[in-house]
C-alpha cells in the first residue's frame, strides 16, 4: 500500500463523528480542493475545542488555461500551482499545513466481495489480485487502500445475539493512479505547503456535511466536468458512480442551442437555471441535462435499494454545480424524499455577519471544509 494513502480510511472516516479527538491533531489547517474549473481553498483554526473559520477563497482556472470561466481545463502542475499561490494569497492564507483533495476522476472506488473466511492479515495479499479485474492499467501503477465494510446482523429477540446473514465480507476499494499522486505532490513542492497525507474527496464531503446518519444517504456532487453519485450508510460509502454530465455540459448546451458564446450562456445558465418564468426556452435546455443526470443517478438508486431491501433516507446536494437556480426543488420532485444543500460551515463558527453567504456558498466548499477538518482532528 502506497504510503500516500496511508489510512485514508481510519483517519478519513473516524474523524467524522469525533472531529476533534486526537492531541496530536493541528492548531491551523488548509483544505485544498483543486477541480476541473476552480480551486477552492478554507483555512481553520482549534480553539476551545471548536473549528474557527479563518479564511476562504476560490478562483477560477479558466483563465489560467486560457479558456473562458467555468470551462474544464486540463492544466500542468506549473499553471496549477500559480492559480493555488494566487489564491493564498488573495484570502490571506497564513497557514503551509495543508491537504489536498485527489479527485474522485483521478481514481477508482468499488467494492469487492470476498469468502467470510479470509482474515484481515490476508486481504494486503487477496485485494490487489482481485483489484485487478477492476483497474485497466498494471496494479503496480496504483496505489492501494481498502476498508472492510461492516457485516449486515441481525439480533434475536430472546436473546439479543447476533446472527450472521451471509458468509461474505464487502471490502471498499480505493485505487488512484500513481502518475496522479506524482503530479499533486508536485504541486505541493512547487508552492511550498506541506502535507502528511491526500483524501479523496468523497470522504472529505462526508465529514463537512454529515453528522451521525445511519440510515443510507444519497450524496450528490454536482461537479464542472462530472456527477458523481455515493450512497452513504453509517458514514461508510456503499457505492459510488460517476455521471458523465456535469455543470459545464448545461452551458455548452445553452451556447450551441441559442448560436450565443460560452461566456453569456454561462450567465444565463446562474441567472435561469430551472426557472422556466424567467426563460423557458434556457429552462428546457437545462432540463434536458438535469433530467439526464437524475435518470442515472435513479438506476443506482434502484440498484441499492433492490439489493439492500433499504430506501435512500435523504438526499444531500454538494459541490458548485449544484447551486443552479431550480435545483432543490427539481430533486425532491424526482427523489420523493428529503432533499438539503451541504452545509460545511456549520461545522465552523464565523462572525455573525457571515452567516447568509456561508450558507449560500457552503456546497462549493464541503469539500475543501471537510480536508481542513480532517486536519484538526
Amino acid at each position: 500500500m502506497d504510503n500516500s494513502l496511508k489510512k485514508i480510511f481510519s483517519e478519513g472516516l473516524t474523524s467524522i463523528t469525533n472531529a476533534f479527538a486526537s492531541n496530536k491533531s493541528k492548531d491551523q489547517a488548509l483544505g485544498i480542493d483543486i477541480g476541473t474549473s476552480s480551486i477552492k481553498v478554507v483555512q481553520l483554526k482549534k480553539k476551545g475545542g471548536k473549528a474557527i473559520l479563518e479564511t476562504y477563497g476560490v478562483i477560477s482556472l479558466g483563465p489560467y488555461g486560457k479558456v473562458d470561466i467555468g470551462s474544464v481545463t486540463n492544466l500542468q502542475t506549473e499553471e496549477i500551482s500559480r492559480a493555488l499561490l494566487d489564491v493564498i494569497k488573495e484570502s490571506n492564507v497564513t497557514t503551509n499545513s495543508a491537504v489536498i483533495a485527489i479527485p474522485s476522476l483521478s481514481s477508482l472506488i468499488f467494492t469487492l466481495s470476498l469468502p467470510g473466511t479470509i482474515s484481515e492479515g490476508q486481504l494486503s495479499k487477496i485485494v490487489p489480485i482481485e483489484a485487478r479485474k477492476y483497474i485497466p492499467v498494471p496494479i503496480s501503477e496504483v496505489a492501494l487502500d481498502w476498508f472492510i465494510i461492516p457485516k449486515e446482523a441481525e439480533f434475536e429477540t430472546d436473546t439479543d445475539a447476533r446472527k450472521v446473514v451471509d458468509d461474505k465480507i464487502e471490502v471498499l476499494v480505493v485505487a488512484i493512479h500513481n502518475d496522479t499522486l506524482s503530479k499533486y505532490q508536485e504541486v505541493l513542492k512547487k508552492t511550498d505547503l506541506h502535507s502528511e497525507s491526500f483524501e479523496m474527496e468523497i470522504f472529505s464531503n462526508i465529514r463537512s456535511c454529515f453528522n451521525r446518519d445511519l440510515a443510507p444517504v444519497l450524496l450528490i456532487d454536482f461537479g464542472a466536468s462530472k456527477t458523481k453519485a455515493s450512497i452513504v450508510e453509517a458514514g461508510i460509502v456503499r457505492v459510488f458512480h460517476v455521471v458523465n454530465r456535469g455543470s459545464q455540459d448545461i452551458t455548452k448546451n445553452i451556447s450551441q442551442s441559442m448560436s450565443i458564446p460560452f461566456e453569456e450562456a454561462e450567465k444565463l445558465k446562474r441567472s435561469v437555471g430551472l426557472d422556466a418564468s424567467i426563460d423557458p426556452r434556457v429552462e428546457n435546455i437545462t432540463r434536458l441535462s438535469v433530467d439526464y443526470i437524475f435518470s442515472d443517478i435513479n438506476s443506482v438508486v434502484l440498484a441499492f435499494e433492490k439489493k439492500y431491501n433499504k430506501n435512500i433516507s435523504k438526499v444531500i446536494l454538494v459541490g458548485g454545480g449544484s447551486l443552479l437556480r431550480g435545483l432543490l426543488e427539481n430533486a425532491k420532485e424526482n427523489f420523493k424524499t428529503e432533499v438539503i444543500y451541504g452545509s460545511p460551515f456549520s461545522k465552523t463558527e464565523a462572525p455573525a455577519f457571515l452567516a447568509p453567504i456561508l450558507e449560500i456558498s457552503g456546497p462549493e466548499f464541503a469539500v475543501a471544509v471537510g480536508l481542513a477538518l480532517r486536519q484538526l482532528s
